[in-house]
């Protein structure tokens, strides 16, 4: 076994595609959402994979969950942090609830999953922190209040790990996803893209394991993926 990664936010495009390019890579691989019907398919497809209830909202969670992913697959050694939700709301329609959600998700899951990680990885002698951002962690548009000043906080905080952590040879990066994912729902949502419109959930996986393959000696921190057309 090449290590354990754990991914938190496994969803139906970058979460599920993530844990399929690092369990193909020789990695356990610790699938944690709050689905755990979607996660109990997916782990049957992979080699080494087990299913942790994880709800990056509840503060608990953290204490909880990693004991138990660390006692059935082994300590963590690559963690990706591909939660992220916010509503898209202007000032004028956006909530204090709204607000607060978004930082709990984006912001404080981010901050309780590194400080439950680090032990296992200050042992270890190094390891790999990979945050999935958004356009929204470098631009705010005028209808995003909740969810790109969250997303700002991420980045942030992303940031100060990384200038913090390296030197403990931990890797922290950020994959800022700029562009629409190929998904079911989002082909109902834009029905007259074209197909090289959406990103594909694959190739976006095999950047992320790019980055945690990387040399100390030239690592990435902030890496921009988006399609050939995006306007940016």
């Amino acid at each position: 076994m090449k290590g354990v990664c754990a991914i938190l936010g496994v969803g139906p495009g970058n979460g599920a595609s993530l844990a399929k390019k690092f369990s193909a890579e020789g990695y356990a691989v610790a699938l944690c959402s709050r689905h755990r019907e979607r996660l109990d398919a997916l782990a049957a497809d992979l080699d080494v994979a087990a299913v942790f209830p994880y709800d990056v909202r509840d503060p608990e969670a953290p204490a909880r969950v990693f004991p138990q992913i660390r006692e059935q697959l082994g300590p963590v050694d690559t963690l990706i942090y591909n939660a992220g939700a916010g509503k898209f709301a202007d000032i004028d329609h956006a909530t204090v609830e709204d607000f607060q959600a978004a930082w709990e998700v984006n912001a404080r899951g981010l901050f309780q999953a590194v400080q439950a990680v680090l032990p296992d990885m200050r042992a270890a002698g190094g390891g790999n922190i990979v945050v999935i951002g958004a356009t929204a962690s470098l631009k705010a548009g005028a209808g995003f209040v909740p969810f790109a000043s969250a997303k700002f906080a991420q980045h942030g905080l992303a940031q100060s790990l990384a200038r913090y952590l390296g030197p403990e040879k931990i890797h922290v990066s950020t994959v800022i996803i700029d562009g629409i994912i190929n998904l079911e729902r989002t082909r109902e949502w834009l029905p007259d893209k074209p197909d090289d419109f959406f990103m594909e959930a694959d190739q976006i996986a095999e950047s992320v394991y790019f980055l945690t393959q990387q040399p100390s000696q030239a690592w990435t921190f902030e890496l921009d993926l988006r399609p050939f057309a995006e306007k940016w």
